[in-house]
C-alpha cells in the first residue's frame, strides 16, 4: 500500500513515520509513505503557497497552483474516471465528515491514498471539487493545519494492513470494530494462541478493561473471573465490561452496536440501577455465554 502526503511540512512526518508500527511496516515493504513539499512546486522566489481570501476576511488560504502540480505528479486517476475502492484523494480539514474506524477499514482495502494537508484557513474550494474523493476530520476541533490529522489517519489504516501486527486479532478485537459479533462456544474459545476470543469481535463497542501482571497493585486485584480459567465466562465477563464502558463513556454508540437480546438485557439492567459504581462491577445473567 502507497500512502502520497502533500504538505507544506514534510519534516513534520520524520518522527511518526520513525517508531512504533508504523516504522515496522515500512521497513518491511508492507507500506511506502511518501511526502510531498508543496513548496517544491512554486514558480517564484518566496516560494509562495498562500494568498489572501476573496471576498475578504482573517487568514490565508493555500493557493491552487502548487497543489494541482503537486498531483499531476502522483500518476492518479483523473476524479471522474478514479475507481475509489482503489485509489482515493482525502482533503483533511476540520469541515470534513467524521474519521471512524469504518472509514479505516475502508481505506485499508485500498492500495493508494493521497492525503492533502490543508493549512492556514484552508485551500482553495476548487482543489476539493477537482480533485479530492472525500473531506476527513479527525474531531469537532481546530488544528493548525492537516499533518496531525494525516499521521493519526496513517497510523490507524496502517495497523489494519496484513502483517503488520504481530497478532491479527489485535486489530479484529477492539474498540469501534465494525464486524458483526459471533457465538460464545466452547470450541471458539480460544484463540490458536490459547488465548480468549473473548470480545466476539467489539460490534462497534468500545473495548473492554485490560489488566496484566502483578495480580495485586497498591491494595487493587484483578477480577476474580480472569483467574479461574473458565474462558466461557471470561468471555461473558468482557462482553458485559464492553457493553458498560460503551454505556458510561459513548452511549451513542449503543445505537448501531451489534447487540443480542442477553446485551439489551445487561444494559436494561444498567439503566435502572443508575448508579456510577454498577457500572465497574456490572451485573451478571447467569452461566451461559453471550450469544
Amino acid at each position: 500500500m502507497r500512502f502520497d502526503i502533500l504538505t507544506i511540512f514534510p519534516d513534520f512526518f520524520a518522527s511518526p513515520l520513525a517508531h512504533g508500527v508504523l516504522k515496522r511496516a515500512i521497513a518491511t515493504n508492507l507500506v511506502e509513505v511518501r511526502t510531498h513539499d508543496l513548496r517544491d512546486f512554486t514558480h517564484d522566489r518566496h516560494r509562495t503557497v498562500d494568498d489572501r481570501p476573496f471576498g475578504g476576511g482573517e487568514g490565508m488560504v493555500l493557493k491552487p497552483e502548487p497543489i494541482y502540480a503537486a498531483y499531476q505528479t502522483l500518476d492518479i486517476a483523473p476524479k471522474p474516471t478514479r475507481d475509489t475502492t482503489r485509489e482515493t484523494v482525502i482533503l483533511l480539514s476540520a469541515q470534513g465528515y467524521p474519521f471512524t474506524q469504518t472509514i479505516a477499514h475502508e481505506l485499508a482495502a485500498c492500495d493508494r491514498v493521497v492525503l492533502l494537508c490543508g493549512r492556514y484557513e484552508g485551500i482553495d474550494e476548487r482543489i476539493n471539487t477537482l480533485l479530492c474523493d472525500r473531506e476527513l476530520s479527525i474531531g469537532d476541533y481546530v488544528l493548525s493545519g492537516g499533518e496531525l490529522a494525516a499521521a493519526v489517519i496513517l497510523d490507524s489504516v496502517v495497523r489494519l494492513l496484513p502483517g503488520v501486527l504481530g497478532n491479527p486479532d489485535s486489530s479484529r478485537n477492539e474498540s469501534f470494530s465494525p464486524e458483526v459479533s459471533q457465538p460464545a462456544t466452547n470450541t471458539t474459545a480460544l484463540t490458536k494462541d490459547g488465548v480468549p476470543d473473548s470480545t466476539h469481535l467489539s460490534g462497534g463497542l468500545l473495548d473492554y478493561p485490560h489488566y496484566t501482571r502483578p495480580a495485586e497493585f497498591l491494595g487493587l486485584t484483578i477480577p476474580e473471573v480472569l483467574q479461574n480459567g473458565d474462558h466461557l465466562a471470561i468471555r461473558k465477563w468482557r462482553r458485559q465490561q464492553a457493553l458498560a464502558k460503551t454505556h458510561r463513556n459513548r452511549p451513542d454508540l449503543l445505537a448501531h452496536a451489534a447487540l443480542t437480546r442477553e446485551d439489551r438485557d445487561f444494559l436494561s439492567a444498567l439503566d435502572r440501577l443508575q448508579k456510577p459504581d454498577s457500572i465497574e462491577q456490572p451485573p451478571s445473567f447467569g452461566p451461559s455465554g453471550v450469544k
